[in-house]
């Protein structure tokens, strides 16, 4: 069910009113900022109240760190940002991942979600000093592993698998083989709306967790899983329901 302006603005007064609870006087007027310009953009059919709550604690992250923030911040003609932040001459991007899947997609989600998870490191990245995700924590991201890693460690097989699969979803522009081999994540934001709390994670260790749930998706981990599809043959002599689950 959508949810409507008057529900919209009060959900994030009320979620602001929560955050500024123990911030000074000037924190608290960078977030209202922040809010009043999600309202604006509700109003506009822009944002929806899922995404703005995650923006809105990540926010209250970073102006503790003492970052100055835009949301839906324009890169390009073609692209924007989530939440666009500077200290100094720094610059920190972060895309907000919700965990939604189009119906047109139902049938192949982890295909497609990794696909726009890289397609979003490799266009985004590029514009920032740091580039981030956040995402709420319980939901495992199949984080492109070639992606999570410096981009050193990419081999041309690692840039042709990444292009492949982009192209496959993603063509208004295509992302290109340079952008892949200098594409870079630095961190994982986990975003707790309920507890208004945010985690930073090394993407290294956060796809450690994403093996153990098994959701990450690249040609080693993809032949690893469907070997795990195929239905095991029992040695002779040993009993079956040891096979069954």
């Amino acid at each position: 069910m959508t949810v409507g302006k008057g529900k919209f603005e009060q959900d994030i007064t009320t979620l602001v009113a929560r955050l500024s609870v123990d911030m000074n006087e000037q924190n608290r007027q960078k977030l209202n900022k922040l809010k009043n310009d999600l309202i604006t953009l509700q109003k506009q059919n822009v944002v929806k109240i899922n995404h703005s709550v995650m923006e809105l604690v990540c926010a209250k992250y970073l102006i503790l760190k003492e970052y100055n923030l835009e949301v839906e911040y324009p890169l390009n003609e073609i692209l924007t940002c989530d939440l666009y932040s500077t200290k100094g001459f720094g610059n920190l991007i972060v895309e907000i991942e919700t965990g939604y899947i189009p119906p047109e997609h139902a049938m192949a989600p982890l295909t497609y979600t990794f696909a726009r998870l890289a397609s979003k490191i490799v266009r985004y990245s590029c514009f920032a000093g740091k580039f981030a995700i956040g995402v709420p924590p319980h939901y495992v991201l199949p984080l492109p592993t070639v992606l999570a890693l410096p981009p050193r460690r990419r081999t041309p097989n690692d840039v042709e698998y990444i292009k492949n699969l982009c192209d496959k979803y993603y063509q208004k522009p295509p992302v290109t083989e340079e952008g892949i081999r200098n594409a870079r994540i630095h961190e994982i934001y986990l975003i707790d709306v309920d507890r208004l709390r945010v985690q930073a994670m090394d993407p290294e260790a956060y796809m450690k967790r994403a093996l153990n749930k098994g959701v990450v998706f690249t040609p080693t981990e993809e032949a690893v899983l469907e070997a795990r599809k195929a239905p095991r043959q029992a040695p002779k002599n040993e009993q079956l329901d040891h096979y069954i689950e």
